[in-house]
């Protein structure tokens, strides 16, 4: 995982008879929850009462290495 202060990128793993769509609400929900019990000063940064926005996007790299994904996410700008 790394990011953006507007985003993060994340390399996930998962079944591949999971939905993006099921595994995406279930990474917000989660993370959500978290946040809001471990940083409850981040208020202000919500987007409209909300945490996540309701969008997202998801890519597939079939073919490219592991190695080079995840150097392009550790090379990204940690969020502050």
């Amino acid at each position: 995982m790394d990011g953006e202060s507007d985003h993060v990128q994340l390399l996930v793993e998962y079944p591949p008879k999971v939905a993006v769509s099921a595994l995406v609400n279930s990474l917000k929900g989660a993370s959500s929850r978290r946040l809001r019990n471990e940083r409850p000063d981040i208020v202000n940064r919500y987007w409209k009462r909300m945490l996540w926005s309701p969008s997202y996007f998801a890519a597939s790299c079939g073919g490219a290495p592991i190695g080079i994904v995840k150097q392009y996410i550790e090379q990204q700008q940690t969020p502050h």
